[in-house]
């Protein structure tokens, strides 16, 4: 049965202004279902496939927390005030049973290293975007009472993301929230939401305790509480006429933002989420599917997923406006090399408006999407007058490339050298490959081919008007092929060091030429050394 607990009010030490005006005999109530809540959205991180992806490879020990964590009793009170003295702060910190409980639910629960490890890729962000509106870097502590850094979390009530916006909150701050995107599950544009909306309530209280009430409940139900308590603005005067929810807001932000300093006192070893520290935002101007991404960089699809948690069904829907593509760095250059080949990638069964492919909602091995769904009916191509040939994999190879440059289904590739339903490959794997016995030997060639030389393959593959295919390759340039709205210019920015002026002389175009180039057209970059 669950129950509110009844904690009387003590006074702890001199200060402590608003619990020192309460009667001895008031009684104040914490809310056993908001520290439940909390302690639900901890364990929620081990849903994240980063999370899972730490953990088994990292020792067992690493997540346990020894039994002194547990039994915080043993830590007197003095201890845990003066440490939360010592913690550099424009946000009061103040000291009571109720906060004591709040750093123990902080503080003993096994998910405890993994949020800590979780703040490597998260904090930096949000602490670059609260300094720009000069707000208190304190508040990157939010995130973890709110969403315990989850940026899919959904409460009971609706609100999402890392921030927990509910849905007005959020179109109020111009977040694009729809069936295929929900931008309150984008950490970087709630984060800014985020911070707008703090900034305004500062403007309001002038409070930074108010401040975080009021982003729980709301200023009207603050403003309700001041009143009650007869005009007194002090966070502790009005705790008791505040929403039984928010009455354990601020202590439970407290109790995070002491976890966050003092884990290494309770003997907490974070866990190492191995989440890219470096990323790269790519503008995408086309639909795009994330499974396409996956399949052609090789990149697992949960990675993809928790690298952009806004995309809801895995679909970016462009139709005029741009969307961003979050991606490791390593794999940002591959993506603008082989973007025409991403979108073209299984464009038909994605984008099918006769087939609607589902994601599902949970992402286990079990029912996570595989090109095996759709391939039910899949017959093997017969290998009469056709000639074998071996592909051994090199690094940044993808099986829908492969078959590109073989000009063969991917299905095929996969009969062929029983590829699982991942499309896992490896480096140096060695590979077959059944090509017809005319064009045996344009297709001997690819094996021994630079990535450069590969990527013409796959042009002269793709039939498409006005394209050059006549080169003689040479490994000191790199081959790039014109897509649609490009001009010399906005390519050169994509190569740091070379101007379109350097494109131009290098392929002997004209004034003329250069302002009738066509999409397709491949063009000669020379490679930096």
């Amino acid at each position: 049965m669950k129950k509110d607990i009844l904690i009387v009010a003590l006074v702890f030490f001199t200060g402590f202004s608003g619990f020192a005006n309460m009667h001895p005999t008031d009684t104040i109530v914490v809310n056993e279902k908001e520290s439940k809540q909390i302690e639900d959205d901890l364990d929620s991180l081990l849903n994240l496939w980063y999370v899972k992806t730490a953990i088994k490879s990292s020792d067992s020990k690493t997540i346990k927390l020894p039994d002194s964590i547990v039994n915080i009793k043993q830590i007197p009170d003095s201890v845990l005030i003066a440490r939360l003295n010592a913690i550099p702060s424009l946000i009061e910190l103040p000291y009571n049973q109720i906060i004591r409980r709040y750093i123990e639910v902080y503080t003993k629960r096994k998910s405890a290293p993994i949020l800590i490890g979780l703040t490597d890729y998260y904090f930096p962000m949000i602490e670059e975007i609260l300094d720009k509106y000069d707000l208190p870097l304190e508040l990157k502590y939010l995130p973890i009472i709110e969403s315990a850094l989850n940026p899919r979390a959904v409460s009971r009530a609706g609100a999402t993301g890392l921030w927990q916006f509910m849905y007005g909150t959020g179109r109020m701050f111009h977040l694009e929230i729809n069936s295929f995107v929900d931008d309150r599950r984008d950490p970087v544009k709630a984060s800014y939401a985020a911070a707008q909306f703090l900034s305004h309530l500062y403007a309001m209280y002038k409070d930074w305790t108010l401040v975080l009430a009021a982003y729980n409940c709301g200023p009207g139900n603050v403003n309700k509480a001041i009143r009650r308590a007869k005009g007194k603005r002090d966070y502790w005067d009005i705790y008791p006429y505040l929403p039984r929810e928010t009455r354990g807001y601020v202590p439970a932000f407290i109790g995070a933002t002491y976890m966050m300093n003092y884990y290494h006192k309770h003997n907490i070893q974070p866990v190492d989420i191995k989440m890219p520290i470096m990323t790269d935002t790519i503008m995408v101007t086309k639909k795009l599917h994330l499974m396409q991404v996956s399949e052609v960089l090789n990149i697992p699809i949960e990675q993809v997923r928790d690298l952009n948690p806004q995309y809801k069904k895995d679909i970016i829907p462009v139709t005029v406006d741009p969307y961003p593509l979050r991606l490791p760095f390593e794999y940002s250059m591959m993506f603008l090399d082989m973007e025409d080949s991403i979108y073209a990638y299984k464009d038909s069964i994605y984008f099918n408006p006769k087939r609607v492919v589902i994601t599902p909602k949970k992402y286990s091995k079990s029912n996570y999407y595989s090109a095996s769904s759709y391939q039910s009916n899949y017959k093997p191509p017969s290998t009469k007058n056709m000639t074998k040939l071996s592909y051994t994999v090199k690094t940044g190879d993808a099986i829908g490339l492969i078959a590109d440059w073989y000009d063969v289904n991917i299905a095929d590739i996969k009969y062929w050298n029983k590829v699982g339903r991942r499309n896992t490959i490896r480096v140096g794997q060695k590979l077959t490959v059944y090509v017809p016995n005319k064009k045996a030997y344009k297709y001997k060639k690819i094996n021994t081919m630079n990535p450069s030389q590969k990527n013409v393959v796959t042009y002269k593959n793709t039939p498409t008007k006005g394209a050059n295919t006549d080169f003689k390759f040479d490994g000191n340039y790199v081959y790039y092929k014109i897509k649609k709205g490009e001009s010399l210019w906005t390519i050169a920015k994509k190569y740091p060091g070379i101007s379109n002026l350097d494109i131009m002389k290098l392929n002997n175009f004209t004034d003329r030429e250069v302002k009738t180039l066509k999409a397709g057209q491949v063009i000669k970059i020379k490679r930096k050394s």
